[in-house]
């Protein structure tokens, strides 16, 4: 499984909004602090704005932050919207021709991976990627935050339980 560049530099900006939450951040900024072409990260921010995971504004003042606070920002959802498909062999899309299909048990075997690397992420959220001991400013070369001290730890939720 692979996630493409866009996703992974839509996830890269957000981590770098959520360790901005005081000020807007501009494109070129962002673009130069990872060497990613402005251009592509145009792509990129347009479609987070567009799926409501940014807020851009144009003109003097103008740059990105974060829709949302970080916690209510779920890595699943990023993934899920910002992926163009999780077809991870041809008979996941419609029109399949595997001479396999009538008997193949690869498809429940990779459906299930995929099933898990969801369940993953959808019990993580922006902020805990983001944490609040200042290794992700400094990893940034960004002046700290007002963030609380403290060596945080990502916490993986469990997963719901189905009723």
């Amino acid at each position: 499984m692979n996630i493409t560049q866009h996703t992974d530099y839509a996830l890269r900006l957000l981590m770098y909004l959520g360790a901005c939450p005081e000020r807007r951040v501009t494109i070129k900024e962002v673009a130069e602090r990872f060497d990613i072409s402005r251009s592509h990260l145009m792509k990129v921010v347009t479609e987070l704005v567009t799926k409501g995971f940014v807020d851009g504004a144009r003109g003097k003042g103008g740059g990105l932050r974060l829709a949302r606070a970080p916690a209510q920002i779920g890595l699943g959802d990023v993934v899920r919207q910002m992926e163009p498909s999780f077809e991870l062999v041809e008979c996941f899309g419609s029109g399949s021709q595997c001479l396999l299909a009538p008997a193949c048990r690869l498809k429940g075997a990779l459906g299930g991976a995929l099933q898990a690397f969801f369940s993953t992420l959808d019990r993580l959220t922006l902020a805990d990627l983001i944490g609040e001991d200042g290794e992700l400013h400094a990893s940034l070369g960004l002046a700290p935050s007002a963030a609380p001290s403290g060596r945080p730890t990502i916490t993986i939720r469990p997963a719901v339980q189905d009723r």
